[in-house]
């Protein structure tokens, strides 16, 4: 036999026992996957506890825990907006016993206010479904004269020094929609970063600043009890808490969808078994009216979708947030 015989005699077994390993190795994968969980899973919530993103993971671990017959314990990793819990869990093994209770704020604005994050949003990830929308809302003290948008934008304009509006602090998704408002409307705003929403609620209940910038589960019992005005949501529809407050684009801002959302994610290369049953999970829970009720208590809207479907939301949002962050010129280090 040539040399030449020899050579592609051996590639051609080499080649088939590269074929033969891969298979073997699928069928592990794939038996492995179907035991899957066999001990705890951690779902990595990067922020401190108590807020809404804690209280509705709690929720969802819950749920899960009931569902895959394993404990899911929520594991809070909270710093830098949310970056240091959710580059860990960019690192962890992609084996269905790490997951990240994801944020908007911290997926798709804080790659463009951070000069570094640590995780690539869209390439680190496994998107398993999204959980729900958090609806945001623009509310002032009694006393402010604008009880409508427009109105409040016309006297924006009007008044020399503008107006100012707080949010609970620099580059989350009230400040990045009150500097959407701002570029698309030329309203003069002026924005007054708080550690937090309750420092915020606390001085426009107290008409130290004109108006504020936050999500509906935080305003609406003041909204209701007459001590804030709710002059709009920006959300495509309106609040089923507050259901007499208009949306944004019901007030004249065209094409004006901005709320925050949260939902479960994994390392990117997640078996897709194991990814399967995850979201099947998901789905499941989110259908259900006790958990639906529970979440909309939270101030969340429960939306039920596809994988795919949160992973297109999460490119789009991250492309749209970059023009509107590099015009406001917001940077945290």
């Amino acid at each position: 036999m040539s040399s030449t015989a020899k050579f592609l005699l051996n590639r051609q077994r080499c080649w088939r026992a590269i074929v033969l390993m891969a298979g073997v190795f699928g069928v592990c994968t794939a038996a492995w996957a179907q035991n899957w969980p066999t001990k705890p899973i951690r779902l990595v919530v990067p922020f401190t506890p108590g807020g809404v993103t804690d209280t509705s993971g709690r929720l969802i671990a819950e749920q899960l825990t009931k569902r895959l017959g394993q404990q899911v314990v929520v594991d809070n990793r909270p710093g830098a907006s949310g970056n240091i819990g959710t580059q860990q869990v960019a690192a962890a093994e992609p084996d269905g016993y790490t997951l990240l209770l994801g944020f908007d704020g911290t997926l798709v604005i804080n790659p463009h206010v951070f000069p570094k994050v640590g995780f690539d949003p869209v390439k680190d990830f496994a998107p398993i479904g999204k959980i729900g929308d958090a609806t945001l809302i623009l509310v002032s003290h009694p006393q402010f004269k604008a009880k409508t948008l427009r109105e409040m934008i016309d006297l924006s304009k009007s008044d020399p020094n503008g107006l100012s509006y707080g949010t609970s602090g620099t580059g989350g998704t009230p400040h990045i929609a009150g500097e959407l408002l701002r570029q698309r409307t030329g309203a003069k705003l002026t924005h007054i970063p708080y550690k937090g929403g309750g420092q915020a609620m606390t001085d426009v209940l107290g008409g130290n600043i004109p108006l504020v910038y936050t999500a509906v589960a935080g305003a609406s019992p003041h909204v209701k009890s007459g001590r804030l005005h709710a002059i709009a949501v920006s959300s495509a529809k309106r609040s089923s808490s507050l259901p007499e407050v208009p949306t944004f684009m019901e007030s004249g801002i065209s094409d004006f969808d901005i709320s925050s959302w949260v939902g479960l994610l994994a390392p990117a290369r997640l078996p897709r078994p194991i990814a399967d049953r995850l979201h099947t999970e998901l789905q499941a829970l989110l259908n259900d009216a006790e958990v639906r009720e529970k979440l909309a208590g939270m101030g969340i809207t429960a939306t039920p979708g596809s994988a795919t479907q949160f992973a297109d939301q999460i490119r789009t949002d991250l492309s749209r947030y970059e023009s509107v962050v590099k015009s406001a010129g917001i940077r945290l280090e």
